[in-house]
């Protein structure tokens, strides 16, 4: 079994940053908007709708394939790559989740 990111996990998440900044519903009014990153390439990804949308929040959809581990038969997005992590671009940098709720001023929950 793979440690795959997926919607399961992406909802674990919200769950477990519940009132520490690093939800999109909790920092998008500072202008923080939900993406990924390939930790592997660097390479930072916005959370996009399968139409190319900016999502307003994290939504596996609108990743490349050439990340994407997974598609539904309806193309949506099921799993990524390992290497590939959620967070924030804000003022365009790539902020994990931990590093969100640092710079909002609150400390995960965890």
């Amino acid at each position: 079994m793979t440690n795959a990111l997926n919607q399961a996990v992406l909802e674990c998440e919200n769950s477990r940053y519940l009132g520490s900044g690093a939800r999109s519903q909790e920092n998008h009014s500072l202008g923080f908007r939900p993406a990924f990153m390939d930790a592997e390439t660097g390479i930072v990804y916005a959370s996009c709708f399968s139409d190319g949308r900016p999502a307003p929040f994290h939504l596996l959809d609108g990743l490349p394939d050439e990340v994407v581990l997974a598609r539904s038969p309806i193309g949506r997005g099921e799993s990524v790559k390992q290497s590939v992590v959620s967070g924030f671009v804000f003022e365009r940098r790539f902020f994990t989740r931990d590093e969100a709720a640092a710079s909002v001023g609150r400390e995960p929950i965890h």
